[in-house]
């Protein structure tokens, strides 16, 4: 039996036009803001955005968040 008995969901995105440490933050920030987000860790070099919610996200609302950013979400890895 596990010891975290939270009911958490990681999803990764993926996330095009992240190119360094900034882009990574700027997302990071955006998608932090989104309810129920517990944790969002952006890599640039792979494009890959994981995102710890405690309920599944709105697609719309994420792509939204994204686009914020200055990016484009080009959906679920």
């Amino acid at each position: 039996m596990s010891a975290d008995t939270d009911t958490q969901i990681t999803t990764v995105y993926r996330v095009t036009g992240m190119t360094c440490g900034h882009c990574e933050g700027a997302v990071t920030t955006e998608l932090s803001a989104l309810a129920g987000v517990t944790s969002v860790k952006a890599v640039a070099a792979t494009g890959e955005v994981t995102v710890v919610s405690a309920a599944p996200l709105d697609e719309a609302a994420v792509r939204a968040a994204v686009d914020e950013a200055g990016y484009e979400f080009a959906g679920q890895a």
